[in-house]
């Protein structure tokens, strides 16, 4: 286990202006343990409890946080056995204060490295210290600690709130500071009635009131084709009232007819000419109508479906500024419900939950005989709830598909049968390598977290990449889990 390198400090090391644990970072260490003799007064456990885990953080280590307890002199001082273990900044794992002086839990070693790659500070130099090699077996163990299975969503209301407003913040700046340089007369929203499309949506309205101008200059064109239904057309027309902005309806099946006679499509095949066409005229009326009155348009396509494809190549993949680009699909529910909670009106409050509650999808094939969605996303590409999770250890830490697959377990807690989370690990893998090409030419848009695709920040993967030792390991994980 290479990624194991150990350190150690004393007692008040920890509280010294330059700790000896910085240089032992610096030198590679990226597990710490302080045997410490700290006594115990009011208000200090939490001023070690924020000084450890600063500490984990700014060295992107674990540090163990050992305190002498019960059994101590008690001449002067008293000693409560406040242990403490921390990695990255997050408490793992405490003893309280006068308690059994016991804290145990998993350190994601894994994890640290990869943080360790992504800056700059860490070129590990440990010429100046004496390194000891030493035996350590390793065995199995049961995870003890919690993994949340929406790792972008933050889980208490407070922190999901400011994370919600803070988001809608930057993407409305973004926008704003796009359309101000540009000198767009007006923002041009393909508006289909679902999810993606409402959070861009509220996005440049927020942009507009930044810059001062009316609700009017943001055209949300609805257009309508083979497969949409009442309820997403009716909800599309309801929020553009209840936000004041301009609405337009486009009905583009004929012209979609008259592309299929062009290119010969029979439109009895509803293969993925058939469901790409309808895309790609979408966005040919969104282009030539900001032409037209001097717009942008707006894409709403997020990081969810950038990381899966599920976009069709210079149909809804293009855009003149992609404000979602940033936000993946288990958040961008979380958004639209954060502004429901403070809708202006019942009307728009009512509208945006049912945006929320209806099942994403393309609306591409006919609807079903009783008008409902016929095409559901998840039944095609997977849960998003997976897919999500997947995206964010992938990209944030460059985790392998069997680490994937065990932190999934645990996060998941049974919700999923195995055999489901590594086919749609398997689907995510194929369709995340296969699809780069798609990423490699995306608009410009705000980058809202550490996760992001954007061919022109953190994400230079090229289009023909070969995920065969991916593929590979996935094979062998799925070989190990069958029954025997």
């Amino acid at each position: 286990m290479p990624e194991f390198v150990l350190a150690a400090e004393i007692c008040e090391d920890l509280w010294a202006p330059l700790p000896p644990s910085t240089a032992h970072a610096l030198a590679g260490a990226t597990v710490v343990v302080n045997l410490s003799a700290s006594d115990e007064t009011a208000g200090k456990a939490e001023y070690r409890r924020q000084l450890v885990a600063q500490q984990s953080a700014r060295l992107l280590c674990a540090y163990l946080y050992s305190d002498a307890g019960h059994g101590e002199s008690t001449t002067d001082m008293v000693f409560a056995a406040h242990d403490l273990i921390c990695e990255n900044g997050a408490l793992l794992a405490e003893s309280r204060p006068f308690g059994d002086g016991r804290a145990c839990t998993e350190l994601d070693l894994g994890r640290l490295a990869a943080e360790r790659c992504r800056s700059t500070s860490f070129e590990p130099s440990a010429d100046s210290y004496t390194s000891v090699e030493f035996d350590l077996p390793l065995r199995p163990v049961t995870l003890t600690r919690r993994f949340s299975p929406t790792p972008f969503v933050p889980s208490g209301d407070t922190a999901r709130a400011e994370r919600c407003e803070l988001i809608l913040e930057i993407q409305a700046d973004g926008l704003a500071k796009r359309l101000e340089h540009a000198h767009a007369k007006t923002a041009v929203i393909g508006i289909s009635g679902g999810l993606d499309s409402c959070l861009a949506l509220l996005a440049a309205v927020r942009a507009m009131k930044k810059l001062g101008r009316p609700m009017t200059d943001i055209l949300a064109v609805t257009m309508p084709c083979f497969g949409t239904t009442h309820r997403t057309r009716s909800n599309a027309e309801i929020l553009c009232q209840e936000l004041g902005v301009s609405f337009r309806e486009i009905p583009i099946a004929d012209t979609v007819r008259s592309h299929f006679r062009d290119i010969g499509q029979d439109e009895a095949v509803r293969d993925v000419t058939y469901e790409n066409g309808q895309a790609r005229v979408r966005t040919l009326e969104l282009m030539d109508l900001a032409n037209r009155t001097g717009g942008l348009v707006i894409g709403t396509g997020d990081l969810s479906e950038l990381a899966l494809g599920w976009a069709t190549y210079n149909g809804d993949h293009m855009s003149m500024y992609g404000v979602n680009a940033g936000i993946p699909k288990t958040l961008v529910r979380h958004i639209v419900r954060y502004e429901a909670d403070s809708a202006a009106s019942a009307a728009l409050r009512s509208v945006l939950l049912d945006i929320l509650d209806t099942p994403v999808s393309p609306e591409l094939l006919p609807a079903a005989e009783n008008g409902e969605i016929a095409q559901q996303t998840e039944s095609l590409v997977g849960p998003y709830e997976l897919h999500d999770f997947y995206l964010y250890y992938v990209l944030r830490y460059g985790f392998p598909p069997a680490k994937i697959f065990c932190l999934a377990r645990a996060a998941m807690e049974g919700r999923y049968p195995d055999e489901v989370l590594l086919h749609w690990l398997k689907n995510f893998y194929r369709r995340f390598f296969q699809q780069q090409f798609k990423r490699s030419c995306l608009p410009d848009g705000p980058k809202v977290g550490s996760v992001t695709l954007s061919p022109r920040g953190d994400w230079r993967m090229p289009s023909d990449a070969c995920a065969a030792v991916w593929q590979q390991e996935l094979d062998t994980l799925c070989a190990s889990e069958q029954p025997s």
